[in-house]
């Protein structure tokens, strides 16, 4: 199997999770926001985040508190914008939950950027990496992906592109708006996958974190999309992550090939405009945010799950947004973690992260589970149930974003 990763600009064959990798470096102002996370504040997993006070001159203020945990890793805030957060000495990659930061740099996400990210952060898994326990499912027929109907905003409005930077280069994944408790019909909450955020086992955050709803909104091809402006390949705007929070499993036990940790391969983003604040929310700028259904019904009671994602690696480049419409199987991985949902899909790494959507207990759409791991012949994808855990994420970070 592979995690479907995000995408690298050198690509690479398909993989796991596809991150996509950028060429371009870009050295842009540090802007707006940073945030972090401190035991200060309750949160469903005891871990929590401080968020920066923008002042004058585009200058971040930065808690002292965070200050002093970044400075314990050799990070100093005022050279990150200069080009210190490409380094990463396994010292200075922030790996707990308490640590995450991700400070908007204005601009980095130009367009060449956002068009070279072509590549994930996972590798192709075997094809059967079962450790059945009685409860897996014969490998489902493969299921050849189709493109979704532009303009992207009328067929999939709550479907986009998740950009990242990586030790590997700059990378790409699949993401969705989902609704916020707190603030109804004004969500700022992306849901991915964690292997698109965090490196699991072997590294930590991610960097320059950005959701990009209705990438390339109208499809064009390649070779237009080389002279689009911003506004076209980023119709809605580029949206930061302030604030991630995935698995504690997945942080233990996630690897980039092989399936661990893929059963709790989920995780939550609180975004916040590149620009500033605009008076409107993610879900007010794009008109749509989907539901988030936990413990969804068992798979025989499923009729069809549909998943969407941005493919970047072979044949896919990364540019178009496409779509996997099956009846879900079963996949155990080993007998203690839960069982995955599995459907037949052509899409490989860059797909990582895209919401998988059914019909929800009222009948309508709804979020049930986000593509985690797929094979190296790409005929199939799964993607975890979200249980109470993928509960817990959820309701953690609409909180801690509940008074504001």
């Amino acid at each position: 199997m592979r995690l479907v990763r995000p995408a690298l600009a050198t690509r690479q064959g398909r993989g796991r999770r596809r991150p996509v990798l950028a060429v371009a470096a870009v050295a842009a102002a540090l802007a707006l926001t940073a945030t972090g996370c401190g035991p200060e504040e309750d949160n469903a997993d005891g871990a929590s985040s401080v968020s920066a006070d923008p002042s004058a001159n585009g200058k971040i203020k930065i808690p002292e508190d965070l200050k002093n945990r970044l400075k314990e890793h050799g990070i100093d805030l005022d050279k990150w914008k200069n080009g210190e957060w490409k380094n990463w000495d396994k010292e200075t990659w922030l790996r707990e939950a308490k640590d995450f930061v991700n400070p908007i740099i204005d601009g980095l996400w130009d367009p060449d950027r956002m068009r070279d990210a072509d590549k994930s952060p996972e590798q192709p898994v075997d094809n059967d990496i079962s450790g059945d326990a009685g409860v897996t499912d014969p490998t489902p027929v493969p299921v050849r992906a189709t493109g979704v109907a532009t303009p992207y905003h009328d067929s999939a409005p709550a479907s986009g592109k998740l950009l990242f930077d990586s030790p590997e280069g700059t990378m790409v994944c699949s993401a969705t708006v989902v609704t916020d408790p707190a603030h109804p019909g004004k969500s700022n909450l992306v849901w991915t996958a964690g292997h698109c955020v965090h490196a699991g086992k072997k590294g930590g955050w991610y960097r320059n974190i950005a959701f990009v709803p209705s990438y390339n909104n109208q499809g064009m091809p390649t070779s237009a999309l080389k002279k689009a402006t911003k506004e076209q390949i980023a119709p809605y705007g580029v949206w930061w992550g302030d604030w991630a929070q995935t698995s504690d499993q997945w942080i233990s036990q996630g690897a980039s090939s092989g399936g661990q940790g893929a059963p709790y391969d989920y995780a939550v983003l609180h975004v916040t405009p590149e620009k500033g604040a605009s008076g409107k929310s993610l879900e007010e700028t794009v008109g749509s945010a989907l539901p988030v259904e936990f413990n969804a019904p068992a798979v025989p009671k499923i009729s069809a799950m549909t998943a969407t994602g941005f493919p970047a690696a072979p044949p896919y480049d990364g540019q178009r947004a496409f779509q996997c419409k099956d009846r879900p199987g079963r996949l155990s991985l080993t007998a203690q973690d839960p069982t995955m949902y599995r459907i037949g899909c052509s899409m490989t790494g860059g797909s990582s992260g895209g919401g998988w959507v059914a019909t929800g207990q009222d009948g309508k759409p709804a979020l049930v589970s986000n593509t985690s791991i797929g094979p190296v012949t790409a005929g199939w994808l799964a993607g975890p149930r979200f249980g109470d855990v993928a509960k817990g994420i959820y309701e953690s970070v609409s909180k801690k974003y509940a008074g504001q």
